[in-house]
């Protein structure tokens, strides 16, 4: 099916949000942004480049600026989704009423984007350096092969499977993880990989 066929039906089928989506719409036809359809949602993009993402989640719905830590925060509403997450920033609203009572702040957040991405500004991305936790090292310390297929990784996939590990709060727990893990990272996958 067509990315327009898709956007079309994307607008059109009944949800929880399907007012939001429509509300966010007439404020994006206001400018210069080009509609699109990615990962199965509506997204606005300048000369090629992403802008804005619509999305929307179980308690709200958010736009989605794919550059947003460079936006000036102007009316305190942008919200960080995880502290993982470096670059995006989305501004997150409850009911299709309160973005009708916001949208000059919200247009005033879409121009913004839009000044960014056509200055060119790049996100300079901080590599953090996360600790490999120690029942991985020690089953490093027994396994090469494991160890090497780890470090094969991307940093973000080594990062994603070193944050799960850590979640757990036993050191047995720990354990466990570092070993149900052992197959993927032995094929190169990431942890969200099937």
């Amino acid at each position: 099916m067509e990315k327009e066929q898709k956007l079309q039906r994307f607008f059109e089928k009944e949800s929880q949000w399907q007012s939001a989506y429509l509300a966010f719409r007439s404020l994006m036809e206001d400018t210069e942004l080009k509609e699109g359809y990615k990962w199965m949602h509506p997204c606005y993009t300048l000369k090629g480049k992403n802008v804005v993402l619509m999305h929307g989640f179980k308690v709200y719905v958010a736009l989605l600026f794919h550059k947003g830590s460079l936006i000036e925060d102007k009316f305190n509403m942008l919200v960080q989704q995880t502290e993982n997450v470096q670059s995006a920033r989305q501004l997150r609203f409850s009911s299709v009423e309160e973005i009708h009572d916001k949208q000059e702040q919200i247009k005033w957040y879409i121009n913004e984007a839009i000044k960014i991405e056509a200055s060119g500004k790049k996100i300079e991305k901080q590599q953090v350096e996360i600790e490999i936790p120690t029942e991985m090292a020690e089953i490093f310390a027994e396994d090469e092969a494991y160890e090497s297929h780890f470090h094969e990784l991307t940093p973000g996939r080594q990062r994603a499977y070193i944050i799960d590990i850590n979640k757990a709060k036993k050191s047995e727990t720990r354990t466990n993880r570092v070993m149900k893990h052992r197959d993927k990272i032995m094929l190169g996958k990431g942890i969200l990989d099937k």
